[in-house]
């Protein structure tokens, strides 16, 4: 959820060449491993909007010092990111270099995102995929969080509740006057993890497909905002 080899002047002898192409080779295998939807820039189908519930965060990660799990923060569901998505398959993820975002963009979004790593992340991993400049991508982000609204119930909890996947699902549809296909809830072991609205390039809501995740179980577990 919720972060070179040297260029050598002189050209190389025939044996250090072969100890070269050794050296890179398992590397070069490993990071296209690890990266197996890199893509060109702008190559993606629509958007998802992923709002993590803090709370489920918070208790999985007891060492995080963010505004996200400060206690007396009240924190619900949090901007994770906005990821370009394809209609098959898995989405774009770390479409080209990602030079560090500006200050100014940083100290913008921080009224959303809980701290600046995760934006420097999300860049690097996401809006690195969106075709978009950094100011560009994150205004974006910005539009998509402010489109979509939380239903008052998740904010004003009090004490644990279980609810049914669905029953979040028509909640959100509900308040923002759109049908439920538009939203997935994610869970994993029972607990919450969050829930991902699906959108097009233009920030319309828009039915999720077979690539987005679901969750399977019957009721997840929903901790109180602290």
């Amino acid at each position: 959820m919720r972060y070179h080899l040297a260029v050598f002047r002189k050209r190389p002898t025939a044996v250090s060449l072969v100890v070269t192409l050794l050296l890179i080779s398992p590397a070069a295998g490993a990071r296209k491993r690890h990266h197996p939807n890199e893509g060109p820039a702008g190559s993606f189908d629509y958007y998802v909007l992923s709002l993590s519930w803090a709370p489920s965060y918070c208790a999985d990660h007891p060492n995080d010092s963010s505004a996200e799990c400060r206690s007396g923060q009240h924190k619900a569901f949090v901007l994770h990111g906005l990821w370009p998505q394809s209609q098959n398959g898995g989405p774009p993820e770390n479409c080209g270099s990602a030079h560090p975002v500006s200050q100014q963009i940083v100290r913008r979004m921080l009224a959303y995102f809980p701290s600046a790593s995760l934006i420097q992340h999300e860049w690097a991993k996401h809006g690195t995929c969106s075709g978009l400049s950094a100011n560009d991508y994150f205004a974006q982000v910005e539009e998509a969080i402010k489109t979509v609204q939380v239903p008052d119930t998740y904010k004003n909890l009090s004490q644990q509740r279980g609810f049914a996947p669905r029953d979040i699902e028509s909640s959100f549809a509900r308040a923002n006057h759109i049908q439920e296909s538009a939203f997935r809830v994610s869970c994993h072991s029972g607990e919450l993890v969050g829930i991902e609205v699906c959108m097009t390039k233009d920030l319309q809501f828009q039915p999720c497909n077979q690539s987005v995740r679901d969750c399977t179980a019957n009721e997840v577990h929903m901790p109180p905002p602290k």
